[in-house]
């Protein structure tokens, strides 16, 4: 092939420089009587280089190879204005892909202009479709507090990206093992996040990860290889010796007595915050034997649950009956003003470590039931889960009901086996 180059045009933007080059193609074994050939486009960035065909065709005698444009007028000039369109076209791709990722190829800067839209799925962008569906399903299946965890994971993505990568958005095709230990450590040093909170983060991002491998985006998981810290489980329900000062601790604050009987509530009914701020008259059943019973959906899952009310809750609702507006059972309060107040109550009460109100569904599947003899199967379907596994991790037992079943246990086997030493 015998190559003629036409025009260089050139823009440098950081260490990113682009030429855009012209050139007529002749094949050796071309016949063409008239001298007709067609243009082609090639594209340099960097140490990158992708060539495309323009769709044009030019009279060879015509072409000035210095100015890149065909001589003459009517035609000529009208094929001038298309190469200077693409010119235009091959420009603004490159700048707004520079100005997006912070990194750019003559390949993606070729896709871009010429419609090739898979090319340029980045990051940020497809996390922030995610987040958008997300926000779709809000109050349908989805949580609004789930939601807010997607935003604050948002903003530290596009912070991590700036500081590790001098840019706003990233293609997946740079997603890699060093990619994610750099977001570990990030989150560990510069966040200074706990394991825990490290963990979730990661496992959000990638469902992103996920949603690129599915449409796929990227073949291969850039999480190959990498492992998470092993995180040992912390017994997040109170002891009962904590939950017995909490009961009887006297509080001053009208506020902190109510937040307080509100935590109490669901140490009783293992009920969660969200649930019980939407927690109606109608939600409250009584049998023909007498006994009252929650009957409702949990917000987050949708998933039927069912809690029969012991005193200590009846008690709290009769107190505050003709108190909240509508149908609800309790006043609303948000839970970040319930969670600081439980910290302030906790501190009142001697209770040495942070508590909040999540706490309260650990106490009732482990102090309440659990430790007192209650299966495990009838825990998991009083607290609303999907599966018996999420319930054990609520669910642990101490070392008192331990000692208690060993020995009830050893009574009744204490003449079921002969043994001669």
């Amino acid at each position: 092939t015998k190559r003629v180059i036409l025009q260089t045009e050139n823009v440098s933007v950081m260490n990113n420089e682009l030429k855009v080059s012209f050139y007529i193609k002749r094949e050796k074994s071309a016949t063409n009587a008239c001298g007709i050939y067609p243009v082609i486009g090639k594209i340099i960035v960097g140490s990158t280089l992708a060539q495309f065909s323009s769709k044009l065709k030019v009279d060879e005698r015509l072409w000035d190879v210095k100015s890149g444009r065909a001589t003459g007028k009517s035609r000529q000039a009208e094929l001038n204005r298309a190469i200077n369109r693409i010119n235009l076209a091959i420009h603004a791709s490159y700048k707004d892909i520079l100005k997006r990722t912070g990194k750019v190829t003559a390949v993606e800067v070729k896709n871009a202009f010429q419609g090739v839209a898979t090319a340029q799925t980045t990051v940020i962008a497809l996390f922030e479709e995610m987040m958008r569906d997300f926000k779709a399903r809000t109050g349908i299946d989805r949580a609004e507090s789930t939601y807010k965890q997607y935003e604050v994971l948002h903003d530290q993505l596009k912070d991590f990206l700036k500081i590790q990568y001098h840019a706003s958005d990233i293609p997946f095709t740079e997603l890699d093992l060093p990619f994610i230990e750099s977001l570990d450590f990030y989150f560990r040093v510069r966040r200074k996040m706990k394991a825990r909170t490290v963990k979730s983060r990661l496992v959000l991002f990638n469902k992103v990860v996920l949603l690129a491998l599915h449409r796929n985006i990227i073949s291969r998981h850039p999480f190959a290889g990498f492992e998470t810290e092993k995180i040992t489980a912390q017994d997040k329900s109170l002891t009962p010796e904590e939950l017995e000062r909490l009961l009887s601790t006297p509080l001053k604050s009208a506020t902190q007595r109510f937040i307080r009987d509100m935590f109490v509530f669901s140490v009783f009914t293992g009920i969660s915050y969200a649930d019980l701020k939407k927690l109606a008259w109608k939600d409250i059943i009584r049998e023909n034997d007498g006994s009252l019973w929650i009957s409702a959906d949990r917000q987050k899952t949708k998933t039927a649950f069912n809690v029969k009310l012991l005193d200590i809750p009846v008690q709290i609702m009769d107190y505050y009956e003709g108190l909240a507006e509508g149908d609800s059972v309790f006043p609303a309060m948000s839970l970040g003003q319930v969670n600081v107040g439980l910290k302030r109550i906790a501190r009142h009460c001697k209770i040495n470590r942070a508590l909040t109100y999540h706490m309260g569904r650990y106490t009732f599947a482990s102090q309440i039931c659990l430790s007192q003899g209650v299966p495990i199967e009838s825990v998991s379907r009083m607290l609303g889960h999907t599966n018996i596994q999420t319930t054990q991790r609520y669910a642990r037992l101490n070392n008192g009901k331990i000692i208690s079943d060993m020995k009830m246990f050893a009574e009744r086997v204490a003449n079921e086996f002969n043994f001669i030493p």
